[in-house]
C-alpha cells in the first residue's frame, strides 16, 4: 500500500481537493439556506443590509431574522434607523420589536419619539407601545383606585358633614418624562390630596355639592402632574354623597370625655373631703383626749394649792357656787324638748 501511495502522489492530491471542495460547496449551502433569504429581502426592501452584515450578526449571535424585520418596517415606515442601533438594543436586552412598533405608531401620530428616547424607556422597564397609545388615546384613571380598600374619598367641610367623592382622571403619556416619571399611583395620592384640601377648606358642605367643579378647578391648578409621567387633561368628579355629620359626633364625643373627667374630678374632691372629715374626727378626738387629761390634772392642782397655802377654803366654796351658778344658767338657756 505504501508503494502504491509514492508510485501515485497525484491521487492523494485529487482526493483532498475532493474533500476540500465538497466542505466548501456544503458551507456555501447552509449560508445560502440561511442567510440568502434574509439578504434577498433587505435588498428588495432597500433596507441596506449587506452580507457581511448578517453574517457579523451570526458571530454576535444576533437574531438577524428580527432585525431585518425591523429594518424593513423602518424603512418601508419612511424613518432613519441604522442597523447598529437596533443591534445594540437588542444586545443591551431591548425589545426591538416593540421599540420599532412604537417610533412607527409615534411618526403615524405626529408624535416626536426619538429612537434613543424609546430605547430608554424600553430598558427602564416601561411599555413603550403602550406609552404610545395612552398618548394618543387618553386613559381614565379611577381615584381611588379599582381594588383598593376604599372605595370613596372621605372628606370633612368646616361645618363638621362629611362628604364621599369618587373622582375620574383623564391623563395621556408624556413622553419627555416618561424615564424616571412618577406613576399612576403618584397622580392617585395628589388628586385625593387634592380633594381633602378643597373639600376641607370649605366653610359649608353645600358649597361643594352645589359646585362640585370647584373641586376640579382647584386640583387643577395645583399642577399635580408635576414629576409625573403623564399630563392631567381633565378631573371630573363621578359620584359625591353626604356622608355623617362628623362635627357634632365628634362634639358629643367631646362633651362625654368631658363628663368623664368631671365626674372624675367630682369623685376626687368627694374623696378628698371624707378624708378631710375623717381627719378632723380624729383631731376632735385627740383634743377631747387632751381635755380630759387637762381637767384630770386640776384636782391634783387643786390639792398642792391647798397644800401650799395658795387656796383656801373660802375660795374653793366659791369657785364651786359660781360652777353651779353656770350650770344653772346653761340649763336655762336650753331649748325645751319635744315630749
Amino acid at each position: 500500500m505504501l508503494t502504491l501511495c509514492q508510485t501515485n502522489p497525484g491521487i492523494d492530491t485529487t482526493v483532498i481537493m475532493i474533500a476540500v471542495g465538497a466542505l466548501f460547496l456544503l458551507l456555501l449551502l447552509v449560508f445560502l439556506l440561511r442567510y440568502l433569504a434574509l439578504y434577498v429581502r433587505a435588498l428588495f426592501s432597500r433596507a441596506e443590509i449587506s452580507m457581511f452584515e448578517l453574517i457579523g450578526m451570526s458571530l454576535r449571535k444576533v437574531d438577524a431574522q428580527l432585525i431585518v424585520q425591523s429594518k424593513i418596517r423602518v424603512v418601508q415606515s419612511g424613518l432613519k434607523i441604522s442597523t447598529q442601533e437596533l443591534e445594540a438594543h437588542l444586545l443591551a436586552g431591548g425589545n426591538v420589536a416593540a421599540v420599532t412598533s412604537a417610533i412607527i405608531a409615534a411618526d403615524r401620530a405626529g408624535i416626536e419619539l426619538p429612537f434613543k428616547t424609546a430605547a430608554a424607556i424600553d430598558l427602564a422597564g416601561r411599555d413603550v407601545v403602550a406609552a404610545i397609545h395612552t398618548s394618543v388615546d387618553p386613559k381614565v384613571i379611577d381615584c381611588p383606585a379599582r381594588g383598593s380598600d376604599r372605595n370613596v374619598i372621605s372628606a370633612v367641610a368646616k361645618n363638621g358633614i362629611e362628604l364621599r367623592v369618587k373622582a375620574r382622571v383623564t391623563v395621556r403619556t408624556h413622553i419627555p418624562r416618561l424615564v424616571g416619571g412618577a406613576t399612576e399611583e403618584t397622580i392617585i395620592a395628589r388628586v385625593g390630596e387634592g380633594i381633602l384640601t378643597t373639600i376641607g377648606s370649605s366653610h359649608d358642605h353645600k358649597e361643594v355639592l352645589e359646585n362640585p367643579d370647584r373641586i376640579s378647578k382647584t386640583v387643577l391648578a395645583k399642577g399635580l402632574d408635576s414629576g409625573t409621567a403623564f399630563e392631567i387633561l381633565s378631573i371630573d368628579i363621578a359620584d359625591i354623597d353626604v356622608g355623617e355629620n362628623i362635627g357634632s359626633k365628634l362634639q358629643t364625643q367631646q362633651a362625654e370625655a368631658d363628663l368623664l373627667v368631671a365626674q372624675a374630678k367630682a369623685e376626687e374632691r368627694k374623696a378628698m373631703a371624707i378624708a378631710r372629715e375623717h381627719e378632723m374626727r380624729a383631731n376632735i378626738a385627740e383634743n377631747e383626749a387632751k381635755l380630759v387629761a387637762a381637767q384630770a390634772e386640776v384636782p391634783l392642782a387643786m390639792a398642792e394649792a391647798f397644800r401650799m397655802g395658795r387656796l383656801g377654803v373660802m375660795d374653793y366654796l366659791r369657785m364651786k357656787n359660781i360652777e353651779a351658778d353656770t350650770s344653772m344658767r346653761e340649763k336655762i338657756a336650753e331649748p325645751p324638748k319635744d315630749a
